[in-house]
């Protein structure tokens, strides 16, 4: 049986590992990954939640649906940047990506 308690854990985990990836890679693409896996954490959270307190209604799942549409909408405007990083430096290393200094 699976109880609020084991989704939250998983959340907290999953959370925990995009955490870990935004701050300790330095490649874009796989920080982006990362910054995906937490939304996905909050997804999670959101419907186990909407699940436990109030099955009757659906409030968890529509807002978790909200998130994903962000989300695709993040990932398609971050990986055209990524791209015209890559095409215009030729890395995607966020330690060598210094456009804003003078």
């Amino acid at each position: 049986m699976v109880t609020l308690v084991h989704l939250q854990m998983l959340s907290a985990g999953l959370f925990c590992i995009g955490l870990y990836g935004v701050l300790a890679r330095r490649n874009a693409v796989l920080i982006l990954l990362s910054i995906e896996l937490m939304l996905n954490a909050v997804n999670v959270n959101l419907v186990g939640l909407a699940a436990f307190l109030d099955p009757e209604q659906f409030l968890g799942q529509i807002i978790a649906i909200f998130v994903i549409t962000v989300a695709a909408a993040e990932v398609g405007l971050a990986m055209a940047i990524i791209l015209r990083l890559y095409r215009s430096r030729g890395t995607v290393n966020v330690d060598e990506l210094n456009m804003m200094k003078w």
